[in-house]
């Protein structure tokens, strides 16, 4: 999978809450820095040809749709960021959000419990 741009991965959290979607639909959920429509139909047909979306034709118009989980996506991109800034240690992660103040003791406790109960019940 190969990394996304910021917008490319603004466009695919639309693509995720539409689930599928013509150009001009995505446009309209662009609320800032609103792309010229083949800019953004641009950016749509690189994010297919990275492998992150693919489309449905409709004569001359395509809907796309994500081929990629959020879920996949999520779990790729936060360990290239634990790899990259914590060098690979969830622990400088954890320590890094509680000193931020980011994360309370309270939640800190709620994520200890959940990782100590039986794993059928997680």
């Amino acid at each position: 999978m190969q990394k996304l741009t910021n917008k490319e991965e603004e466009i695919m959290h639309i693509l995720w809450k539409l689930e599928k979607a013509f150009v001009k639909e995505i446009q309209a959920e662009i609320l800032e820095d609103q792309p010229h429509y083949n800019t953004l139909s641009t950016i749509v047909r690189n994010l297919e040809e990275k492998g992150y979306v693919a489309h449905k034709a409709f004569g001359n118009t395509h809907q796309y749709y994500p081929n990629v989980s959020i879920e996949d996506y999520r779990k790729r991109f936060m360990s290239s960021a634990i790899d990259n800034y914590f060098n690979s240690s969830y622990k400088s992660m954890v320590s890094f959000f509680a000193k931020e103040e980011k994360i309370s003791a309270d939640e800190l406790r709620e994520i200890l419990a959940m990782i100590e109960k039986p794993t059928e019940e997680n």
